[in-house]
C-alpha cells in the first residue's frame, strides 16, 4: 500500500504542469514601498515598489508604469495599476508605479493649448520619468533589481513620456548622457505615441508592446493630429502613434506587438488585463530573451 501512494502521488505531480517564472503566479506580494525620487518645483515626486514576498532571487527584472491623465490628472495608486502591479510581482518581477509633475493640472491639454507648451509638458514629463528609473538603477541592490533587465511603460500621457524619453531623448532630455549608464530592454505602451518617429534609430530601436484603438481621438493610432486639432489651431501638432512607431521598428528588425482595436478609441489606454498573459509571454521571450517577433493582433 506504502508503495503505491507513493506511484500516485508520483503520478499527480508529473500531471502538473512547473509553474514558470515570469509566466506564472507564483508569489504573494509584499506591501508596496513608497519612496521620493526628485523633489521638483517643491513637489516631492514619488513611487511605489512592488515586491515578491520570500522571493530568493538576488536580483529582479523591473517593470517601470507611468499613469494617464493628460498631465493633469491621474494617480500611481488607480486601482487597475496597483493591481497591474501585484499581477507582475507575483510573477517575479519588481513593478513600480511613479508619480510625475502634472504641469496642466487645471487647465486645458486640448486644441486652445499652444504646441510649443504641448512639446515643454512631454519634455517634463520625460525628465521625470527618467528620474525615477535613473533613482531605481541607483538603489538596484537594495531592491535587489537587475539594471540589465528593465521594462518601462506607460497609459495615455504615461505612455506619451515614456515613448519619447526612449524614442525621442534628442527632443525631449535638455542631458541625455546623464542617463546613459540606463539600460532599457522594452517599451509597454497604452495609447501612446512620440513626437516624430524619424527619430528612432538602430541605437534606440527598442522592442515595444503597442495596444492602440485605430479612432482614437485623443492620442493618434498612426500619423494624425493630437486631440484631432484642425490646422491652425494653437494646439495643432502631428504626433506618431503606435501604428507609425511599429512600422518604423519594422523597417528596423526590431520586435514588437501591436494589438489594434478597429474602431476603437482612447478607452483603450486602459491596462489590457484579458490579454496580460500574451502581454507577460512576450516579456519574457523578446524582453528578457531576446528572441526575435514581430507581431500583430486585430481586435
Amino acid at each position: 500500500m506504502r508503495y503505491f501512494l507513493s506511484f500516485c502521488f508520483l503520478f499527480i505531480y508529473c500531471l502538473c504542469p512547473a509553474q514558470e517564472r515570469f509566466l506564472d503566479n507564483i508569489f504573494e506580494v509584499d506591501p508596496a514601498i513608497t519612496e521620493t525620487y526628485a523633489t521638483k518645483d517643491g513637489e516631492a515626486l514619488k513611487l511605489d515598489i512592488y515586491t515578491p514576498k520570500n522571493d530568493t532571487a538576488r536580483s529582479r527584472p523591473l517593470i517601470v508604469f507611468m499613469h494617464g491623465g493628460g498631465f493633469s490628472g491621474g494617480s500611481r495608486t488607480h486601482e487597475d495599476l496597483v493591481k497591474f502591479s501585484q499581477q507582475a510581482s507575483r510573477k517575479g518581477y519588481v513593478a513600480v508605479q511613479i508619480s510625475y509633475r502634472l504641469t496642466r493640472k487645471g487647465q486645458s491639454f486640448g486644441c486652445d493649448y499652444e504646441a510649443s507648451g504641448k512639446i515643454e509638458t512631454f519634455q517634463k514629463a520625460a525628465e521625470d520619468f527618467m528620474d525615477a528609473v535613473q533613482f531605481l538603477v541607483t538603489n538596484a541592490d537594495k531592491y535587489r533589481i537587475d539594471p540589465q533587465q528593465i521594462i518601462v511603460g506607460g497609459s495615455s500621457a504615461g505612455a506619451e513620456a515614456v515613448l519619447n524619453a526612449v524614442y525621442n531623448p534628442q527632443l525631449m532630455l535638455s542631458e541625455p548622457n546623464k542617463y546613459q549608464d540606463i539600460d532599457i530592454d522594452g517599451v509597454f505602451s497604452l495609447a501612446g505615441a512620440v513626437v516624430d518617429a524619424r527619430y528612432l534609430t538602430s541605437k534606440n530601436a527598442v522592442p515595444g508592446v503597442f495596444f492602440h484603438g485605430t479612432k482614437d481621438n485623443l492620442v493618434p493610432y498612426a500619423t494624425a493630429p493630437h486631440h484631432l486639432c484642425e490646422p491652425g489651431a494653437p494646439g495643432y501638432l502631428m504626433l506618431d502613434g503606435s501604428k507609425t512607431i511599429v512600422q518604423k521598428l519594422k523597417e528596423l528588425n526590431t520586435s514588437y506587438l501591436l494589438y489594434s482595436f478597429e474602431g476603437g478609441k482612447h478607452e483603450h489606454s486602459g491596462v489590457p488585463f484579458n490579454e496580460l498573459d500574451n502581454v507577460f509571454d512576450f516579456f519574457q521571450r523578446v524582453f528578457l530573451n531576446n528572441e526575435q517577433l514581430q507581431m500583430e493582433v486585430w481586435r
